[in-house]
């Protein structure tokens, strides 16, 4: 049984499946798949190598060496400006920061305009290193340590999304704990964290959250189910009530203000019907909470529908347009809305793998190959390159589906059935599954494999010890490093030798 890509399934990693016949071109770039200014520059189809933001993947790789990660830097900001535009306000559009996040991104993002979603102390630390705004900054995250909860509002984050009884305990805590520090603890605390501004948790400078509320619906790319989805570890449970119990606490505490709710449903949607479910469901939640404690009407001001929103891996995908999505979700919002008679709020969303995704390519340099033959007369080609799941899991995970290709030349050899396979010591050590390439790819050569911008650095490993790649982007032939390929003295210093 085949996983689903967004999520397990127990997939047989090695069992054979058709994939049909060969595309009738190996090389062409299908411009949904691949990021915004990949293209094929050379002379004739022999000579035709992979460019990304003007700069040739062979050029790259000489310099920067394989596996590579290659970000097209115009890509990712077209796609972040396509989300503002879409949903109106570049602050609701919330960038999740577990997809991909490094210091030069975060800039990016601060520039920008967009939020931020942060759900580790980790994360939150790179953003704010890296001076992103705190304001615009969530955190998320289904089990906060107290030193997280009181890094995040030292640093005056703009909300914190609660996810259990235990966080709004902790949160009460801290609250607690600066009362009782007396008159001068906002002084000494904005001294300390030196952001200028008094120290959230008191009714003058309330903590802002959101109640993360599970309202029963699973969604990925076309399916989605509306029933039985509340056995998992996130969020409160709306038909068990404990959404309105932890509404309840957080009214309880003077030092806190619920600012909104938040649902998260899937990931990899293409269909908007499981949204229209979810917001159907929290917006009849908002309306009881608002019925049963009036002041909720002036403080909760958002709607969080949480991220998940698709991209193509493969030509076969097909996501549905930004503002076709924006659009749907506001109409979906708004009707249950005036259906509830309540006012319309702001409308936020958790984008990551939307933004990300598709702007990046990984190149890596072909090592071994072997054929081996299957049932009934057909050969399988193993294409062995030098990464695998310690830069890109997913595969291995989730039994994800990618789009690769000859990057270093063109040619015009017919297609062979392929598995583009990693150089780790497992059998489920897969790039991409199925795929056709080239009958001439050689020992040398360069793949590039597609929209391996999100969850792919972000969940890579030292498996093996071996070094994580570098991160380079590119734009108008000039590239960056976003973050440098990892040494054996890196992976040596943890030792103690």
């Amino acid at each position: 049984m085949r996983a689903h890509p967004a999520g397990p399934r127990h997939g047989e990693v090695l069992t054979p499946h058709p994939v049909g016949a060969a595309p009738s071109d190996l090389i062409e770039l299908d411009r949904k798949v691949w990021p915004l200014t990949a293209s094929r520059v050379g002379d004739g189809i022999g000579g035709s190598v992979l460019t990304v933001g003007g700069r040739s993947v062979i050029e790259l790789a000489e310099q920067y060496g394989t596996p590579l990660m290659v970000m097209d830097a115009d890509d990712f900001h077209a796609r972040c400006r396509e989300f503002t535009q879409a949903f109106g306000s570049a602050r609701d559009v919330h960038y999740a920061g577990k997809a991909f996040l490094c210091a030069g991104v975060v800039r990016w993002l601060a520039d920008e305009g967009l939020s931020l979603d942060v759900c580790t102390g980790g994360e939150l630390a790179l953003a704010l290193r890296a001076g992103f705004p705190a304001e615009r900054i969530a955190l998320h995250g289904s089990n906060k340590s107290l030193a997280e909860l009181r890094q995040a509002v030292d640093a005056g984050v703009g909300e914190i999304v609660i996810d259990s009884f235990d966080e709004i305990g902790r949160l009460v805590g801290l609250v607690d704990e600066l009362t009782e520090a007396g008159p001068h603890a906002d002084q000494a605390a904005a001294a300390a964290g030196g952001n200028g501004r008094p120290r959230r948790g008191t009714p003058e400078h309330p903590i802002d959250v959101m109640v993360r509320v599970t309202v029963g619906v699973e969604a990925h790319t076309h399916e989605f189910i509306a029933t039985a989805h509340e056995d998992q570890k996130f969020g409160f449970s709306l038909a068990a009530g404990d959404a309105a119990e932890a509404v309840r606490r957080v009214l309880a505490c003077s030092g806190l203000r619920l600012v909104g709710l938040h649902s998260h449903i899937g990931s990899q949607i293409f269909d908007p019907s499981g949204f229209e479910v979810a917001a159907h469901r929290l917006v009849g939640l908002l309306a009881d909470l608002t019925s049963a404690h009036s002041e909720l009407a002036d403080t909760v001001h958002t709607l969080d529908l949480g991220g998940g929103l698709g991209i193509a891996y493969v030509s076969s995908d097909d996501p549905p347009a930004v503002d076709a999505m924006a659009d749907s979700l506001r109409a979906i919002v708004s009707r249950e809305l005036q259906a509830a008679g309540l006012a319309v709020p702001r409308i936020a969303v958790e984008p990551g793998r939307a933004i990300v995704g598709p702007s990046m390519v990984t190149v890596y340099r072909v090592g071994t190959i072997k054929d081996v033959a299957l049932d009934g007369g057909q050969v399988r080609r193993y294409v062995s390159v030098d990464g695998g799941m310690s830069d890109n899991i997913r595969t291995a995970l989730y039994d994800a589906d990618y789009t690769v290709t000859l990057a270093s030349r063109g040619s015009q050899a017919p297609g062979m059935l392929s598995r583009v396979v990693g150089k780790h010591c497992e059998s489920g050590d897969i790039v991409v599954r199925d795929c056709y390439l080239p009958a001439d790819v050689a020992v040398g050569d360069l793949l590039a494999v597609a929209a391996t911008g999100a969850y792919c650095y972000a969940m890579a490993s030292n498996y093996n010890r071996m070094p994580r790649p570098a991160v380079v982007a590119v734009a108008d032939g000039v590239d960056r490093t976003l973050l440098r390929r990892e040494t054996d003295d890196d992976l040596m210093r943890l030792e103690n030798w």
